[in-house]
This record gives structure tokens, sequence and C-alpha cells, in this order.
């Protein structure tokens, strides 16, 4: 999937733009609003940003969805109910504030695209992702089941396992966790990773395996 990134903010492109890059997401970036018109590139969704140098992002958004239908989620540290609601009336899909995760970011693109991009009955039926034939993970619902019985999980023990069943084999690192569960701007003891991973391995013990490499991170596994 293509993303259009209309950011000014360096560290914040940068940090988004790596953590949608590691999810396999494409992502072109541009500064400004008239970049941003300017782009020729196909683009499956845009993450607009309202504070840019040379425009107000509500414009863009205006002009963007005059165009066409692509889904636009404006990212913005404006928290004020009105630009909230003004940007929805313009045409845009979503809104999120200033800060987010980079998984906050990807569940409303991977919404706004349900949305838009409806499932055909085959795959609604699919529902949640399964691994192996004891554990599934309903990532809409947010909810953990094995053999049928829901598992109980701490949010971030959710979204932990959520974000390594991903990959299921990968090694991830201590970093790539922490961004992706705890966001960029956590500034926290990375000791919670672990405290996390631990309960994880306890409440699904025999359903799956987190290999602990030392000095880089963890990799999980589906015991069979």
């Amino acid at each position: 999937m293509h993303v259009l990134l209309v950011e000014d903010d360096e560290p914040v492109a940068e940090s988004l733009g790596r953590g949608l890059r590691r999810y396999g997401f494409e992502v072109d970036w541009v500064t400004t609003g008239a970049a941003a018109l300017a782009h020729a590139g196909p683009y499956d969704v845009v993450l607009l940003d309202l504070g840019l140098p040379d425009t107000d992002g509500l414009d863009v958004c205006k002009a963007l969805r005059e165009r066409g239908d692509v889904p636009i989620i404006v990212i913005s540290a404006r928290s004020d109910e009105t630009d909230r609601v003004v940007g929805l009336e313009l045409g845009a899909d979503d809104y999120v504030s200033k800060p987010f995760g980079v998984r906050e970011v990807i569940a409303r693109i991977r919404a706004v695209m349900r949305r838009v991009q409806p499932r055909t009955t085959g795959e609604a039926a699919a529902g949640p992702d399964r691994y192996g034939s004891r554990l599934t993970v309903d990532r809409k619902a947010a909810r953990v089941h094995v053999d049928g019985a829901e598992v109980a999980l701490a949010p971030k023990e959710y979204d932990l396992l959520a974000f390594l069943t991903e990959e299921p084999g990968a090694l991830m690192s201590r970093e790539q966790i922490m961004e992706a569960v705890w966001d960029a701007n956590w500034f926290g003891p990375t000791k919670t990773l672990d405290v996390h991973v631990a309960a994880l391995r306890r409440k699904l013990a025999g359903i799956v395996t987190i290999e602990a490499v030392r000095g880089v991170g963890f990799r999980l596994e589906i015991a069979t």
C-alpha cells in the first residue's frame, strides 16, 4: 500500500515513515501543501498534517478531496474540536491528534481502507487472523482466543502480541518493539518490555514461544 505523508516536522515524519515501512507500506514524504498537490505518483492513502509551512492543511484537504476519493487521514497537533469537525466536513476520513504511536496510525489506515475497500464475503467470513490451529488474534476487536476461549491480556500485552505476530519467526529488535508498541515518545525503562514478554509467555505457554536474542531483541514462533 502506498502512503503520501504530508508532514513538515522531520523527526515526526522520519519516525512515522520508518514505522510504516516496517509494516510493508511504501511512503512518499513531502513537507509542503504545494508539494502534496503537485505530487504525481500513485498513492492509496494520504496522511496530512494541518500545520504546514506554506498553507493551511485544511485547504490541502479540501483540494485533495475535490480531486477524487483517495482516503485522507489528518494528523495534527491541533486538538481543538473545531479543527477536527472542519477537517471531517472538508472530506477527511479520520483525524489523529499528536502525539500518537505508529501502531495507532496503522490501525486507522487499515480501518479506513476496510471502509473504502470492503472485504469480499469470503474474506469477511475468514474473520480473525489464525496462527496455527489454536491461536487467533482478532485485530478489529483487539481480542485473543486460544482453542476458542478468550485470553485476558492487558492492553500493552495485546499490542505486543499483535506486533510480534505480524511476522512470526522474524527477529525484532528492542528498539523496533518499543517504538511500535510504546511509540517513539517512550522515554521510560525498556525493562517494561521484558515484563510484558514474561506475561505473554505465561499466558500463552504451549501456544507461542518468545525467544530472547541477547543484545538484539525477541523472536516469536508459533508452537506446533
